[in-house]
Formats: C-alpha cells, sequence, structure tokens
C-alpha cells in the first residue's frame, strides 16, 4: 500500500496484537505499523516492568514463570481494553490458555512468523531474553518453534518477517488485515 494512501479506517477500530517467537520484530514493526495507522503503540513486555517495578528477567528469577504469566495476562487484558492500539507481546505470551483467549475474543490477532536463522541472528543482539540465558540461541529457537508454532497458527493472521526493510513487513501486515477484514 503506498503510504500516501489512508489505511483503512476499520483497522484503525480494533486493537492489533502481535504475536510470535522472540526475535520476529513484534516491537519494531509494531511501533512501525502503529505510526503508520496513526494508533497508539503498546509494548506489553515494558509495561510488565513498569507495572511491577523490575526487569522481566528479575521477575523470571525472583518469582518464576507462573508469576511473570499470571501478570502479563491481567496486562494485556488492560492493554485490550479501551482505546484501540497496537499491541506487541512477549513470545510466551500467546501459549498461556486464558490469555490467547483474551486476544482472540477482543482483538485481532497478528503471527509474525520467521525463519529460524533470520530469529537467531536477531536475538543475539540483544540481551535480556531469559529462556536463551547461557543456551544456544538457535538451538531455544528451533525447540520452541517446534512447541509454539503450531498455537501461534490459531491466530487469524500470519505474515512473514523477512529479512527486508521493516516497511516491507508493516506493508505485508496491512495487506493481510485489509483481506481478512
Amino acid at each position: 500500500m503506498p503510504h500516501s494512501l489512508s489505511p483503512l479506517p476499520r483497522l484503525q477500530n480494533q486493537t492489533i496484537v502481535l504475536i510470535g517467537l522472540m526475535g520476529a520484530g513484534k516491537s519494531t514493526i509494531g511501533r512501525r505499523l502503529a505510526t503508520r495507522l496513526h494508533m497508539p503503540f503498546v509494548d506489553a513486555d515494558h509495561e510488565i516492568e513498569a507495572a511491577a517495578g523490575m526487569t522481566i528477567t528479575e521477575i523470571f528469577e525472583r518469582f518464576g514463570e507462573a508469576h511473570f504469566r499470571d501478570g502479563e495476562r491481567r496486562v494485556i487484558g488492560r492493554l485490550i481494553d479501551g482505546v484501540p492500539k497496537v499491541i506487541a507481546t512477549g513470545g510466551g505470551a500467546f501459549m498461556q490458555e486464558e490469555t490467547r483467549a483474551l486476544i482472540l475474543e477482543r482483538a485481532t490477532a497478528v503471527w509474525l512468523d520467521a525463519d529460524l536463522d533470520v530469529l537467531a541472528d536477531r536475538v543475539r543482539r540483544r540481551e535480556g531474553r531469559p529462556l536463551l540465558k547461557d543456551k544456544d540461541p538457535r538451538a531455544v529457537l528451533a525447540e520452541l518453534a517446534r512447541v509454539r508454532n503450531p498455537v501461534y497458527a490459531l491466530a487469524p493472521v500470519r505474515v512473514s518477517s523477512q529479512p527486508l526493510p521493516h516497511d516491507a513487513t508493516v506493508d505485508a501486515i496491512i495487506k493481510a488485515l485489509e483481506e481478512a477484514a
């Protein structure tokens, strides 16, 4: 879609939740998608950290994953309510049954899918990923993809996150959302 054309207004009337494995580009693409659609952008992980007053790594270490997932569900539920927006979630959010139900019932889920090599290259560039601590990123991502991809496939929209300019992925998301509308 050319940048000069206004996106369909109906896309601006729904909350769009980006899901997928770490490194798929949910936050980076989400910011650009929100800008293009003239909508607010929210990173759920940042909101969780703000609500907890600590980093996700600290929450995992101090309280465990179950505590983190409970807080994540509550924060995502709050974010979905209110003004339509683009929300980037953590890779495990959609795996939680209650969180997934919230997203599928009250928003439009978009699965950003990416090749394992692309994901591994991207996650090596950023610290603070508890599931990768002291492990081989590609091996962890391969196992996560095996378990998570069938669940991510429940999202009504799937877009491939390619090692291309971010605008190409944003264009693909907008096109897929328009076709799904």
